[in-house]
């Protein structure tokens, strides 16, 4: 197994394989099959980063749903810009509904605060976040609870299942963050 990888100007090593992404997406799935059972829920989506963290979640998923996306991006390089770019709308049926908002990865909380908004402005009877990825130590926006969370991470740039650096990264099957470079070598 390659322990790093090149993308653009960086290089990445492993940081969580694959094997423990997909034991804790199964543990997170049989939670929300007993939390949701003989409810139908609507699970929305934050693409592009979701879309192999959502598959494996729903291949998991045993009760009755309903998925949608919306596609919402903040990211400039390796920092969020903290603006909010949408290009693909909120679904609008979601009044009375359970959502289960799936993102990939939470860090400065911007892109979520903004999507709770949003889904709130719409009633539903509930709304739960799901998220791969936490990195509490950069959260910049207050946001309630999330519900689920895969791993928590430290502050650091990662890419893989499904995360991105520039476009590339999104189909390599573990999680990769950034290698730090020392600081001697990075002063020379």
């Amino acid at each position: 197994m390659k322990t790093t990888v090149e993308i653009h100007d960086r290089t990445f090593e492993i940081l969580i394989q694959e094997e423990n992404i997909a034991k804790r997406i199964h543990l997170m799935g049989i939670q929300l099959n007993v939390d949701y059972e003989n409810r139908c829920p609507i699970f929305i989506g934050v693409l592009n980063g979701c879309f192999l963290f959502m598959a494996d979640l729903l291949k998991a998923i045993a009760i009755p749903c309903e998925v949608g996306f919306v596609k919402v991006s903040s990211y400039e390089g390796t920092n969020s810009s903290g603006k909010i770019n949408e290009s693909l709308g909120m679904p609008k049926d979601l009044h009375n509904r359970d959502i289960i908002l799936v993102e990939d990865i939470v860090d400065t909380g911007f892109t979520l605060r903004y999507l709770l908004q949003e889904i709130q402005k719409q009633e539903p009877a509930s709304v739960k976040v799901c998220s791969l990825l936490l990195k509490p130590g950069a959260l910049k926006a207050p946001v309630e609870a999330i519900d689920y969370v895969g791993f928590e991470i430290a502050n650091e740039f990662v890419v893989g299942y499904g995360l991105d650096y520039n476009g590339l990264g999104r189909n390599l099957r573990h999680i990769y963050s950034v290698k730090t470079v020392p600081a001697a070598l990075a002063e020379m």
